[in-house]
């Protein structure tokens, strides 16, 4: 974000009341940080990305070839 840009938030934050400020800036921070899981979660996905499609394409063929066995949903 440009120096310019972050004045501007800053400026616009200055016109609120006191008790608006905090709620701007608590919600900024919880946006922030679901951001920054998005992008760790992102990140982690595309690392793993090839090795989930294998062992997908694997899961289908052993569907398949009859090999796959139905997940008990009482242990999940």
């Amino acid at each position: 974000m440009s120096a310019e840009a972050i004045t501007t938030v800053v400026k616009m934050m200055e016109t609120l009341p006191d008790y608006a400020q905090s709620q701007v800036i608590e919600y900024v921070k919880n946006y922030i940080a679901d951001l920054q899981d998005e992008l760790r979660w992102d990140e982690n996905f595309k690392r793993t990305e090839s090795s989930l499609i294998q062992k997908a394409r694997l899961a289908k063929q052993q569907i398949a070839e009859g090999k796959a066995q139905q997940l008990n949903p009482a242990f999940y």
